[in-house]
């Protein structure tokens, strides 16, 4: 049985307006090497809001059957993305049903969040 992955799903730092990337970019490269402390296997999708961001992000999660989902909180917290959030969720759910969605604090702590989730035992998965 192959491990199960994750897909982190947030915005691009680098590519937000009026903006220091370089903080965010530090804690997402300190979040990546989380998961690979753990051997974790994660994909990262970084939108950016002047992409197709619908498109590129069901082409994330259709790379891989990812077992837990984890949307950051720069998507969750700016209530001018409400309804972007709405269309993520649901996304999620149509093209990974059987995924969970977690949500993080920081860029640091996505493992945390996707360790809530990831099945402990072989068979666990989507198992509350």
């Amino acid at each position: 049985m192959a491990a199960a992955r994750v897909l982190v799903v947030g915005l691009d730092p680098a590519k937000l307006e009026d903006w220091d990337p370089e903080p965010i970019l530090a804690g997402i490269a300190r979040g990546r090497a989380r998961f690979d402390d753990h051997g974790v296997e994660a994909d990262w999708c970084l939108l950016a809001l002047d992409d197709d961001t619908e498109a590129v992000v069901v082409e994330a999660l259709r790379r891989d059957d990812y077992a837990v989902v984890v949307i950051g909180g720069g998507i969750r917290r700016h209530e001018p993305l409400l309804g972007f959030f709405e269309k993520l969720i649901n996304l999620v759910r149509r093209h990974l049903p059987d995924a969970a969605i977690a949500f993080n604090n920081s860029p640091e702590d996505c493992l945390d969040a996707a360790l809530r989730w990831l099945p402990r035992n072989p068979g666990d998965a989507g198992r509350l």
